[in-house]
């Protein structure tokens, strides 16, 4: 046989081994390879390969095991998602604010004194002012689970979190942007991913309460400045939890002028958007162009977020990087447990969670523009209520020198940095954090000297 010839049926043979049944008809009548012997063959699958979760390339095996994997977001299951309240806790509460259903928890020091005897008494007399919790980005009610009990019973109070929009079990309400104000009340078309909602939903909550004024602890800076803005009469104090707002620099950076209260004046914010509308102030005849390029970059840059291909880099996103920022969040990620995984993923099986949070990407971009139209530096000294900043001494999601910047920045605040310790010292370090909170709450409340040094825990 000629070397021609002895390269076609080796050609042909090998071709054979893919196995491409619609081929086969071609090869019937050929002869047989007389060298077939000598080719290396195609070994068949492992017989344990099936029970080890290897499959060959392509076969059914294979293909349900990647549509299996195509279907899970964060490891949860997204082919059957389901409405919020079946995802419910036994103490889970839901009431209708502005057409959302907000998921709430409450916990009451009496209730929880008469089931738990062991609870220590209550440091303080009984205050008029109960806590307002508000969780983080990508957080819940969840985050404050094990704070809350330690909190009312502090104070003998009340204490009630709930979950901001696209966020938790709260409701994904997609209804606002076809709605329109009413005569009576304009705030119906308000968008529930906005700031300004979450501001009117906290101010709910201490009317909710029957309380006159409420202590706000809030991850989310925006919404709790806002919150003392809108109602200042309303907000006894604030305790703001590694906040993630780029905090204003001072005219004075002495760390001893700070550490002793003396430092007070604020460098207004030299953003860009800032340098844009003094560009805009100077040359009048571009001031038209500029914020009709700045309008239609926020609407075309609003649209994509809000489009399917948005949604769909959102789910890559959550996927690829959503357990690994729980885990960065903490101080030693060997700490997060497996309850802590499920109550921060449980959001996922509800239906229109990634709309939702697109909704929110898309309002929070707004938000920014507003603020940095907005002399917020100004406007920090104009809070007189006491202020506690707490931080992490290693948050690697906003490093605790922002906080300290911060605290600067507002005239009433005390900061202080709990060591050992990530971005959520509520969870992370819980007994530390309540006790943080029981000391400011006597230098403010209990009749003592306020103390204005920083200090590490």
């Amino acid at each position: 046989m000629s070397t021609s010839q002895q390269l076609a049926f080796q050609s042909l043979t090998l071709f054979n081994f893919t196995d491409c049944s619609r081929h086969r008809r071609y090869f019937v009548n050929f002869p047989a390879d007389p060298y077939a012997d000598s080719y290396p063959k195609l070994l068949p699958p492992r017989a344990d390969a099936s029970s080890a979760g290897v499959y060959p390339p392509y076969s059914d095996e294979w293909k349900a095991k990647t549509n299996e994997k195509r279907k899970r977001i964060a490891g949860i299951d997204q082919v059957e998602l389901l409405h919020p309240e079946l995802l419910a806790d036994p103490d889970s509460r839901f009431c209708d604010f502005n057409g959302v259903r907000i998921h709430y928890k409450v916990c009451d020091a009496a209730e929880s004194q008469s089931h738990d005897s062991e609870l220590p008494a209550a440091s303080f007399a009984k205050l008029d002012f109960p806590f307002i919790l508000l969780h983080g980005f990508g957080a819940s009610v969840f985050s404050w689970s094990r704070a809350m009990k330690p909190l009312a019973q502090l104070t003998a109070s009340k204490v009630v979190a709930f979950d901001r929009p696209a966020f938790g079990l709260t409701s994904r309400d997609f209804s606002f942007a076809n709605s329109s104000p009413t005569p009576d009340d304009g705030s119906r078309s308000l968008n529930p991913y906005s700031i300004a909602f979450s501001t009117h939903a906290t101010l709910y909550f201490v009317d909710l309460l029957k309380a006159r004024t409420a202590i706000l602890a809030f991850c989310w800076f925006l919404v709790a400045v806002n919150s003392y803005f809108e109602a200042p009469e309303r907000v006894a104090a604030l305790i703001l939890v590694s906040p993630a707002i780029f905090a204003p620099l001072l005219v004075d950076n002495s760390v001893e002028g700070f550490y002793s209260g003396r430092s007070k004046k604020i460098e207004g914010e030299a953003s860009y958007s800032k340098a844009l509308a003094n560009l805009s102030q100077n040359a009048p005849n571009g001031e038209g162009v500029i914020n009709v390029l700045n309008l239609l970059f926020k609407k075309a840059l609003s649209a994509i977020i809000r489009s399917a291909i948005g949604v769909l880099l959102i789910r890559m996103a959550i996927d690829k990087f959503g357990l690994a920022a729980i885990r960065n969040a903490w101080f030693d990620p060997n700490q997060v447990t497996e309850r802590t995984i499920t109550g921060y993923t449980k959001p996922l099986r509800v239906r229109g969670w990634d709309k939702a949070l697109a909704e929110f990407t898309a309002a929070t971009l707004a938000n920014v523009d507003a603020l940095s139209k907005s002399p917020l530096s100004k406007r920090l000294r104009e809070i007189s209520c006491p202020v506690l900043i707490v931080t992490g001494d290693t948050d690697r999601i906003v490093p605790s020198w922002n906080a300290r910047r911060l605290a600067q920045a507002l005239p009433s605040s005390h900061l202080e940095v709990i060591k050992d310790c990530g971005h959520l010292p509520h969870e992370e370090k819980v007994e530390e954090f309540v006790s943080v909170v029981e000391e400011f709450l006597q230098r403010a409340f209990g009749g003592s000297e306020e103390l204005c040094v920083p200090t590490v825990v």
